[in-house]
């Protein structure tokens, strides 16, 4: 295949046209040309591994909710169960434990009960309860927003990886409130759907991005539903990918309404230092109006991780999904975290009068008191277009298995599972540099789900300065990352879609063997390579 084939499979578009999503759809499409030969897919963030014992659990509390459902209707047979009874279920639990010791999942099971009663004082049979109806999904969510203990439970998983502090007492984790959602991606889409309709973000107002950033998040704000003015915060590749004070500086702009991030970021896979968390809250110390939106999916893969909602509590929505750590995607489980004081809230009390009485009407058909409504409960009733409030909610069964997951980190104080999961991945990142044949570099912040290859650097520290400057002028990062499809069946992603500034390509180091990850960094180095020689011949000519 040549570049006249890849022309007919583009039907009519430029390159530098299509989303990073599109481009890896024609990069599959030419990796797979060669049926014969194993496509290496390291464009998707899709993890390969996944948690065990809290899907064991998962199973075990399955058993137990049948059996509770089987306690009643026995005069029809096995055709029909019924609802859990909350009275005598600690008996009945104990005894199922007791009689399933040497099955994989129940010692978990029965030590998340214990934990949950013994440490964190909830009584064991509300939350056994709880997780037995929301097992079988025989009830509709309630609250829509969260079951009350999933909800306690879970915002302590999340301030333990958040750096904020765990332990019953700590003052963030009594005062955060979720909302348990459809994965990351469904929060950010309720969250710009729920500021819109609470005239919050207004088509032409100014959004302040952190880039570079995944690249759906530069694309939603310029959708004809919001049309929004994007301010771009650029991470510097020279300090690390952190943010420099005068890029933050932009937010000090009355004009600029909200700021997103991902933190760690997504495609550079570097979490914030303190220096730029620092530099961030002393813009907000002038800007007590600036709503700051953190998408924090990564913060398990980093040491030491701090989010901007430790930091910065009352200004700060957090945005959460279980779906990487504990290899959950298919889940769709996530959160979004806000503080009970927060800054949407204000904004909305202060709001002009006709337009409050505009979200009194829209909001009046669920409470008899629109106005005192929180923004939490207003993204509960947004996300099903108000009228349909009483149906909203993350269906019951999912928030059960988040709970079994958030119980997982939670009891493994000695960091088990999350250090062997760090060490899958830096396996893999150094594998990556074996394959190139290279020292790899480290950096403190990085989390190694992603590395980004910068061709420029990658070139030069293989064969200099001048070399470098010729081969990105020769073969573009586009037509680059085609040639390793097309040539290999290695389908990386263009830096450029996550607004990077510089000729690069975006490894997943999540969803390959490590092996994989060797073959990768050859193939890459083969291909600079053969462009070396080209170089060596002209220069000799």
């Amino acid at each position: 295949m040549n570049m006249e084939d890849v022309k007919k499979l583009l039907e009519g578009k430029k390159i530098e046209e299509l989303s990073p999503f599109e481009f890896k759809e024609l990069l599959i499409k030419l990796a797979k040309r060669k049926s014969e030969r194993i496509m290496l897919n390291a464009g998707r963030g899709n993890p390969n591994f996944l948690a065990l014992e809290p899907r064991y659990a998962y199973l075990q509390l399955g058993k137990f909710a049948l059996s509770e459902a089987e306690r009643h209707f026995g005069y029809m047979g096995d055709l029909i169960g019924g609802h859990s009874d909350r009275k005598g279920i600690e008996a009945r639990f104990e005894i199922f434990i007791r009689n399933h010791w040497n099955e994989r999942g129940t010692a978990f099971l029965n030590s998340a009960v214990s934990y949950v009663r013994d440490y964190l004082g909830f009584p064991a049979g509300d939350f056994i309860h709880e997780m037995v109806q929301g097992y079988l999904g025989c009830d509709y969510p309630s609250p829509p927003r969260m079951l009350p203990l999933a909800e306690k439970i879970v915002a302590r998983y999340l301030m333990k990886e958040m750096g904020a502090g765990y332990e019953p007492g700590y003052s963030l984790v009594e005062e955060t409130q979720l909302f348990a959602v459809e994965g990351g991606t469904g929060a950010m889409a309720y969250l710009f759907e729920s500021l819109k309709a609470n005239r919050i973000l207004n088509p032409g107002d100014k959004i302040a991005l952190a880039v570079p950033i995944f690249s759906p998040y530069l694309e939603i704000p310029r959708l004809d539903t919001y049309r929004l003015e994007i301010v771009e915060i650029h991470a510097r590749e020279e300090l690390g990918y952190q943010i420099p004070r005068d890029e933050l500086e932009k937010l000090r702009d009355e004009n600029v309404k909200a700021f997103f991030l991902v933190n760690p970021g997504n495609p550079t896979s570097v979490k914030l230092n303190d220096e730029t968390l620092e530099g961030i809250a002393e813009v907000v110390e002038d800007r007590k109006d600036l709503i700051i939106i953190t998408d924090d999916v990564y913060a398990t893969f980093a040491e030491d991780f701090r989010s901007l909602y430790t930091v910065l509590p009352h200004n700060t929505i957090l945005v959460y999904s279980f779906s990487k750590y504990f290899g959950a995607t298919g889940w769709r489980l996530g959160v979004i975290a806000l503080h009970e004081d927060n800054v949407v809230d204000r904004l909305i009390r202060e709001l002009p009068e006709e337009v409050q009485e505009e979200l009194e009407a829209r909001y009046a058909p669920i409470t008899p008191n629109p106005r005192e409504l929180k923004f939490i409960d207003r993204l509960v009733a947004d996300s099903r277009n108000v009228a349909l409030r009483h149906t909203a909610g993350l269906s019951t069964p999912q928030q059960v298995q988040m709970v079994l997951f958030a119980l997982y980190s939670l009891m493994d104080e000695e960091e088990r599972y999350k250090n062997a999961v760090r060490h899958v991945l830096r396996r893999r990142y150094r594998a990556l540099y074996r394959g190139l044949g290279i020292e790899p570099e480290e950096n403190p912040n990085m989390t190694y789900y992603y590395t980004l290859l910068d061709t420029e650097k990658l070139a030069e520290r293989l064969y200099g300065r001048e070399f470098a400057e010729w081969f990105i002028r020769e073969l573009p990062i586009e037509e680059f990352i085609m040639r390793l499809a097309m040539d290999a069946g290695v389908v990386l992603l263009p830096g450029k879609g996550f607004d990077v500034p510089h000729p690069s390509a975006r490894v997943s180091l999540a969803n390959l063997r490590e092996v994989d990850y060797i073959k990768i960094g050859r193939t890459i180095r083969e291909l600079i390579n053969e462009y070396y020689l080209e170089f060596r011949k002209k220069k000799r000519s």
